[in-house]
C-alpha cells in the first residue's frame, strides 16, 4: 500500500493565517487614521476653546476694572454720572486684550447704572437725568467694538463655516452697599446751596452758618414746631416706609455706626417717618463719646472719637470772652419758621453775646469768596476769617474769642483743656462726633423726603433724650459720604 506524502492536502497551511493578519493590519490603520483625526479634532477644539476662555479673562478684567472705576463716581448728582461714564471710559482703554496687544474702544452703550445691583437698568442720558438713588454701575463689553470679543478659530472652522470667529463677552455690576451718614434727617433751612451773608460776605450753606451750634431738634423751616426725621434703612430711596422699619430696635445699630444700606441720597428721595425717636437712641449717638455702659452699641463696630472731650458751654474750658448763655444758639421763632437767633438777616436788635451760645468748637466761619460752585471743598478746608474778625459777623451782641483761641480749633488742638482720649475702647477713630445728616426740602409730605445735601455736624456734648447739640461745619462731598465699592457678578 502506498503513502501519499503530498502537502497541498494538508490542514496546516498558512496562507489563511497571512491573509488574516493583512486584513487586521488594514482596520487598525484605518482605525488609527479615524481615531487620529478624532484626537487632532479634540486639541484643536481645545486649543481654540483656550483662547476664547483666555479672551473671556481678558474682557472680565476690563469690566471689572471699569465697573469699579465707575462706581467710584456715583455721588448722586448729573455730574457724577459723567465722570462715572469718564472713568470707565478711562480704565477700559488702559485694560488690554489678545495677550495685551490690543487695545479697546469705549462706547457709551457699554454702561449703565441703576439703583439696585439687579435690575432697572438705564442707559447713561436717563440717569443723567435722575441721579439721586444712583448707587451701581454695569459695564457690558458686548457693547464695545465687535472686534474686542472677537476670536479667530484655527480648528472650529473645520467643522462649519459658520465657525470662522466666535465672539465672547463679559460683564460686571459694582456698587456701594453703605453710605456714611446717620438714619437722621433734618429740615434743611434754605434751599440755597450757598449764599452769601450780608454785609460781612460769610457762606451760609442751606440756611446754617459754620461754627453755630444748633439743637438739631429744634429746628423747622416750614413751620413753628420742631421737625425731624428717622430714615428707612432698609426699603429704597423713595419707597413706602416699611412697617417696622424705622423702629428704634431697627434704626439703633445704624445710628450707632453712623452709616447705613446706600438706600439713598442727594439730588434723591429717602423714605422716613417722623419724629426722630431719641428718648430711645440718644444713647447710640453718645458711643462717639466712649459711652457704652448702657449696652446700646457695641465699641468694636461703633468706636468712639480720639478726642471725647465735651465743650460744655458753662466750663472753664471756654474760648469765649463773654460766657455763653447756652449750649447753642438759643432758638427763635421768626417768619413762621423754627429757627435760631443767629439765622435772621439781620440778626434781632436785642441780640446779646450770650444769646449765640457756645461757637467754634469744631469749625470756623468761612467767607462767601472761598466757595466755587461744582468744586468740592479742599481736604484742609476753606481758608476762615481771621478771629479778629468774627466779632463783626454776629452784631450786635457781637460774641468774640479769647486770645488764646488756638491755631486750628478746639477740637484738633492738643492741649489738655480741650483734649480728653478715651479708655480702653479699641482703636477710636477721628472726627467720628461729625455726624453727616440729610438736609430734607420742608415740609415733607408723606414718607418720602427730597434730599438736597448731607450736612455735617459736630456733637459738642452727648445727646440726651431731648437734645443734640451740634455745631454746623460744612456740606459733605459726595466721595466721602459713600462706603467701599464691591464687584457683584
Amino acid at each position: 500500500m502506498g503513502i501519499d506524502m503530498g502537502l497541498h492536502h494538508s490542514p496546516f497551511s498558512t496562507k489563511a493565517p497571512l491573509r488574516a493578519i493583512h486584513r487586521q493590519r488594514g482596520a487598525v490603520l484605518m482605525l488609527f487614521a479615524v481615531l487620529l483625526l478624532l484626537i487632532l479634532g479634540f486639541m484643536g477644539l481645545a486649543i481654540d476653546s483656550s483662547r476664547m476662555f483666555n479672551r473671556k479673562v481678558e474682557l472680565q478684567a476690563v469690566a471689572d476694572f471699569a465697573a469699579m472705576e465707575a462706581a467710584q463716581k456715583l455721588v448722586g448728582t448729573p455730574a457724577g454720572i459723567d465722570e462715572a461714564v469718564a472713568a470707565a471710559a478711562a480704565a477700559t482703554s488702559v485694560q488690554k486684550y489678545q495677550y495685551g496687544n490690543s487695545s479697546n474702544t469705549w462706547s457709551d452703550a457699554a454702561i449703565k447704572f441703576a439703583v439696585s445691583p439687579t435690575s432697572g437698568w438705564l442707559d447713561v442720558s436717563v440717569a443723567r437725568d435722575a441721579p439721586g438713588n444712583i448707587k451701581y454701575a454695569k459695564v457690558e463689553t458686548a457693547d464695545l467694538a465687535a472686534d474686542s470679543g472677537a476670536v479667530a478659530t484655527t480648528f472650529m472652522k473645520v467643522l462649519s463655516p459658520d465657525l470662522l470667529s466666535k465672539n465672547v463677552s463679559a460683564s460686571a455690576v459694582a456698587g456701594r452697599t453703605m453710605v456714611n451718614f446717620t438714619p437722621l434727617a433734618i429740615c434743611a433751612m434754605s434751599a440755597t446751596a450757598a449764599a452769601s451773608r450780608p454785609p460781612s460776605g460769610e457762606l451760609v450753606e442751606y440756611g446754617f452758618r459754620r461754627g453755630v451750634a444748633y439743637d438739631l431738634m429744634q429746628l423747622n423751616s416750614s413751620g413753628t414746631s420742631p421737625a425731624n426725621f428717622v430714615i428707612n434703612p432698609i426699603d429704597a430711596g423713595g419707597s413706602p416706609a416699611g412697617a417696622g422699619n424705622t423702629a428704634p430696635d431697627v434704626v439703633g445699630p445704624f445710628v450707632c455706626a453712623g452709616s447705613m444700606p446706600a438706600v439713598g441720597g442727594v439730588g434723591g428721595q429717602l423714605s422716613v417717618s417722623q419724629p426722630f425717636p431719641l428718648a430711645s437712641l440718644y444713647e447710640h449717638l453718645n458711643s462717639r463719646f466712649g459711652q457704652y455702659a448702657g449696652g446700646a452699641c457695641d465699641f468694636r463696630s461703633a468706636p468712639p472719637d480720639t478726642n471725647i472731650k465735651s465743650f460744655v458751654y458753662n466750663a472753664s474750658s471756654s474760648w469765649m470772652k463773654s460766657v455763653p448763655g447756652g449750649q447753642g444758639a438759643q432758638s427763635l421763632v421768626d417768619a413762621g419758621r423754627l429757627q435760631t437767633v443767629a439765622d435772621p438777616q439781620p440778626h434781632p436788635a436785642g441780640n446779646t453775646a450770650a444769646m449765640y451760645g457756645q461757637m467754634w468748637a469744631y469749625a470756623r466761619p468761612v467767607p462767601f469768596s472761598a466757595f466755587t460752585p461744582g468744586v468740592p471743598e479742599p481736604g484742609t478746608g476753606y481758608t476762615p476769617f481771621a478771629p479778629s474778625a468774627w466779632p463783626a459777623l454776629y452784631a450786635p451782641g457781637s460774641p468774640e474769642p479769647k486770645g488764646t483761641y488756638p491755631l486750628s480749633t478746639p477740637y484738633m488742638y492738643g492741649m489738655p483743656q480741650h483734649q480728653a482720649p478715651p479708655v480702653a475702647y479699641g482703636r477710636p477713630l477721628r472726627h467720628r462726633r461729625v455726624l453727616n445728616v440729610p438736609l430734607v426740602a420742608c415740609p415733607v409730605a408723606g414718607s418720602n423726603a427730597d434730599v438736597l445735601a448731607i450736612g455735617r455736624f459736630f456733637m459738642t456734648v452727648p445727646a440726651t433724650s431731648t437734645s443734640i447739640y451740634a455745631e454746623f461745619a460744612g456740606i459733605a462731598s459726595g466721595q466721602a459720604l459713600w462706603g467701599t465699592v464691591e464687584l457683584y457678578k
